[in-house]
């Protein structure tokens, strides 16, 4: 997600985004371990979009 639709959200949709996206990331470290992911850099981007909606729910609230 870019910065300017993270700030489009409302704090209900940042939360939900959030719930799901910590899911994703879950199940992607998981399945790293198992077996290298064809693109690791994924997990990257997926950690810094979770810090970019934790950010912008803290300056929301």
């Amino acid at each position: 997600m870019k910065k300017a639709d993270i700030k489009n959200l409302s704090a209900g949709d940042i939360k939900n985004q959030l719930a799901a996206l910590k899911a994703d990331y879950t199940k992607m470290k998981l399945a790293h371990r198992i077996s290298p992911i064809e693109n690791p850099i994924q997990i990257r981007d997926l950690r810094r979009t979770i810090a970019r909606l934790e950010t912008e729910l803290t300056n929301k609230q």
